[in-house]
């Protein structure tokens, strides 16, 4: 009996956190796929992945893919592109990702994203940060 009670309370204190690291990989599967779109020069598959505040800044697939070749060389093209840590809070989560360039230099890359009301992840920004340089 104190078996199946400990089993019900470690299943009801660990659910949450099930559920956000579904969520979690849901935004991940969000980044990677953009991540590929941009490698195979798919504007309109990268572009699905925006955020509509974004998708109001760069109204159309092109002006946005030419914002992200022109202004995150190193997200466009890479050699290296790893998930690091990430946080959620509310239906917001924020993933660090481990970049090395096409050069060989090292990046690190903040992106953020918004759970939709179909339940779905969008990616808001992604802020880039070239490795040992100051915030």
């Amino acid at each position: 009996m104190r078996i199946a009670a400990l089993l019900v309370a470690l299943s009801v204190v660990f659910s949450p956190m099930a559920a956000r690291a579904d969520d979690v990989a849901a935004a991940q599967s969000v980044i990677r796929a953009q991540e590929q779109a941009f490698g195979r020069d798919d504007a309109t598959a990268a572009y699905s992945y925006a955020a509509p505040e974004i998708k109001e800044l760069f109204p159309t697939p092109d002006i946005f893919m030419s914002m992200v070749e022109n202004g995150y060389a190193p997200v466009f093209r890479h050699k290296s592109f790893e998930f690091g840590d990430s946080r959620s809070e509310g239906n917001w989560i924020a993933q660090r990702v481990h970049i090395i360039d096409a050069n060989g230099e090292t990046w690190e890359a903040l992106y953020t994203l918004e759970q939709q009301s179909d339940g779905s992840y969008k990616i808001t920004g992604c802020s880039l940060l070239k490795a040992g340089q100051a915030v």
